[in-house]
């Protein structure tokens, strides 16, 4: 419902409704969360908010930034206190198109003359426009709205520069005339008995508005007593509780040489966050901000079966791989949490050996029922209908740092595997077959490098490759840009018999040989892989005395 719409609803209701003023959307939200039924955007507030007086120095614009602020951030109506319009009937016209157009459910203008004065200003001055011009203004406002229920409200100040009560009725009735669609009648006493006198004496059938801050015990209860009431307004009394507020707290901090004993009198900054919509907005972030990395998938597998007896009998006990517990955390574990942090949420988990016990939340699973014959390029396939787009693919036992993740998403080839550089340094440490890989060139190894990535391909790759011409390792991580995702799927489904066996390696050569260019990161640090116990001790106490820091 359009909070022009719902203003004048509030109008048709019996009783009266209560308009508080703010003078920008935090002060606004907190005026709808107390329960008040609109917000009254007053230039009062709003000029002093500046420090400027309330005496037309701020222009339009800048009336209208606040009350924008004010309406995004309530859902309530806002009815802004335009003082004369801004100007003549042609600023008027402006006014009213700006106004309505960004939402604004009503305006309330007075008939002063320019430049005015804050009407509760002792001393001030308050001269008024004359009934035509001021009855122009009117015509010339309600012509220029669309919508039909936006409101222009008539703000009477005969009493206000002592003109007198006839004054002040004559003016109300020529500004009914005109189209004013409510008459607020301004008075800065502390009786209230002339405004109770103009309410008793209206025989007009529009509804009147009131703004009783000086004649403050003309409480609620008693406004019940006088039906052609209809908005109430309680106009400057946020930024004035705020100024105290603000002027104690600074005191005391001064007084007390620190803010030790403020803290406590003090909201929590997390109500701070949600009167701002941070969570909100972190919520919106976590639905709808995508992030370089977020349209990439990762297809995990991790059907194959531990090869050391020793972690199958002692430490997984029918359970898979990816499942051994690393200082508290299970592997597939850690690594989702890593790719969680750079945004990355589609991740694909291929199960197969004891795959029922990989039950993590916010992933897909897939289950390669052949498990036992076959190896992780069949099983990387059963996942194809996630194979579309970019593929980020790595094995279940690897351990790896963010940072290789992050280097490895910014590579612009169609396929690029990771390979390290320092495999023969490590090589007594190994007791499996490696994935292979022969380079372009030879890895910069030595004691002291600069980590760049500098262009490399792969020639060959393979776990049947020669040691002595091999000069990196696949570490069990690619990834693959949509071109690269079709080319796999292509070879692998072109070659289904051949390849239902065979390792993801031997699929990434046959590219290789149909002349498909093959990229790499090398890398020589910040991974490692778990085949067997000796490898679970090592890397458990390392992750152990990482993850104290």
């Amino acid at each position: 419902m359009e909070k022009s719409k719902k203003l004048r609803e509030l109008f048709n209701l019996p009783g009266f409704f209560r308009l508080v003023g703010a003078h920008n959307g935090l002060t606004a939200k907190l005026i709808e969360k107390a329960g008040f039924e609109g917000v009254w955007a007053s230039s009062l507030e709003v000029s002093a908010s500046h420090a400027v007086p309330d005496a037309n120095i701020l222009t339009m614009t800048d009336y209208l930034d606040a009350a924008v602020s004010m309406n995004d951030a309530v859902t309530i109506p806002v009815v802004v206190d335009v003082d004369q319009g801004y100007g003549n009937s042609i600023n008027v016209i402006r006014m009213v198109q700006k106004f309505e157009a960004a939402g604004i459910a009503g305006v309330i203008m007075e008939d002063k003359k320019f430049p005015k004065q804050n009407s509760l200003l002792v001393g001030g001055k308050q001269e008024l426009a004359s009934i035509a011009e001021f009855s122009g203004k009117i015509m010339a406002a309600k012509n220029a709205q669309r919508d039909d229920d936006f409101m222009v409200i008539a703000r009477v100040e005969a009493l206000i520069a002592g003109w007198g009560h006839e004054e002040a009725k004559k003016r109300a009735k020529a500004y009914v005339e005109a189209g004013a669609d409510a008459i607020m009648i301004h008075s800065k006493q502390s009786d209230p008995a002339e405004v109770i006198r103009f309410i008793e004496e209206w025989k007009e059938d529009i509804p009147i508005v009131i703004v009783p801050t000086n004649y403050y015990t003309l409480t609620e209860d008693k406004i019940k007593n006088h039906p052609k009431v209809k908005m109430v307004i309680y106009a400057n009394h946020v930024i004035r509780s705020a100024v105290t507020s603000i002027k104690e707290t600074l005191k005391e901090i001064k007084e007390q040489g620190g803010i030790h004993t403020i803290s406590e009198k003090l909201i929590p900054v997390k109500e701070l966050f949600e009167l701002q919509g941070t969570f909100e907005m972190k919520d919106h972030e976590t639905k709808y901000v995508k992030g370089d990395f977020e349209e990439i998938k990762v297809i995990i597998p991790a059907a194959g079966k531990p090869i050391d007896p020793k972690l199958n009998d002692v430490y997984l006990k029918d359970t898979p791989l990816c499942l051994l517990d690393i200082n508290g955390k299970p592997i597939i574990q850690r690594n989702i949490e890593i790719l969680n942090s750079l945004k990355i949420n589609d991740i694909s988990v291929v199960t197969g050996y004891c795959g029922e016990k990989i039950n993590l939340p916010a992933i897909n699973k897939y289950h390669n029922s052949e498990y036992e014959n076959t190896k992780a390029l069949h099983s990387i396939m059963t996942a194809k209908d996630k194979m579309n787009g970019k593929i980020l693919m790595l094995y279940s036992d690897l351990l790896f740092d963010k940072d290789i993740v992050e280097r490895l998403i910014k590579k612009e080839g169609d396929i690029t595997l990771v390979i390290d550089s320092s495999y023969k340094l490590n090589a007594n440490r190994y007791n499996k077959k490696l994935d292979l890989v022969v380079g372009k060139r030879d890895p910069y190894l030595g004691e002291r490098s600069l980590t760049f990535d500098d262009h490399n391909e792969i020639v060959k790759i393979g776990s049947h490759l020669d040691p002595d011409e091999a000069n990196f390792e696949f570490i069990g991580m690619a990834m693959f840009s949509g071109q690269g995702t079709e080319l796999l799927k292509q070879i692998y489904s072109e070659n289904y018999e051949e390849m239902k066996n065979k390792d993801f390696t031997y699929a990434i050569q046959k590219l290789i040989e149909q002349g498909h260019k093959v990229d790499c990161l090398e890398v020589n640090k910040g991974w490692t892989e778990i085949h067997t116990f000796e490898d679970y001790k090592r890397i458990n106490a390392i992750i152990a005395k990482r993850d104290k820091k």
